[in-house]
């Protein structure tokens, strides 16, 4: 079917303002994928906080244009879709390869996390890492773990203290 002038500008329209300043994408091509898997793995990304978008390649070129998504342009032949997020790009990573294990006709083309361009291969290394929320748990514990120490041992010098203050009595009054 044929677009119109007027359905690629609206196209070129929704791809700006969707995508504009998204800072985490990845492009996937998913020739071969039947409808009911489609709408699966949309509910599946849905869940995982992104959006999935099955896009016309030379529309999308111009609509990365002078965004981040530019970097992706290349990588826009054959089928395309795109999965992106404005959160969590290591949630959404997991996501599409829990997918593409149980589909593996779905083909990692880029991706793109925090404005930074990866390669296919490094999607499913993003996808390994810990979530965001184990990481910041993490942090806190070993930023804390210094300063409970610290206080610990603050808690054991007083009870010595107070032995070493009566002893220094005990000896006085003898002596």
């Amino acid at each position: 079917m044929a677009l119109t002038r007027e359905t690629k500008a609206e196209l070129l329209a929704s791809y700006q303002s969707d995508m504009a300043g998204v800072p985490h994408a990845f492009l996937v091509g998913f020739s071969g994928i039947t409808v009911g898997q489609v709408d699966d793995l949309r509910r599946r990304v849905r869940t995982a906080g992104g959006s999935y978008s099955v896009i016309k390649n030379r529309i999308a070129k111009l609509a990365f244009e002078d965004s981040d998504l530019d970097a992706l342009s290349e990588y826009l032949a054959g089928p395309t879709a795109i999965a992106y997020s404005e959160d969590d790009p290591v949630g959404l990573a997991r996501t599409l390869t829990e997918f593409a294990k149980d589909v593996p006709v779905l083909e990692f083309k880029a991706g793109l996390v925090d404005g930074q361009a990866v390669s296919a291969d490094a999607i499913q290394e993003i996808a390994n890492l810990p979530s965001r929320e184990v990481l910041v748990a993490k942090l806190l514990f070993l930023l804390q773990s210094p300063i409970a120490r610290f206080v610990r041992g603050l808690g054991d010098l007083t009870p010595q203290f107070l032995r070493t203050l009566n002893e220094v009595a005990r000896q006085k009054e003898a002596g």
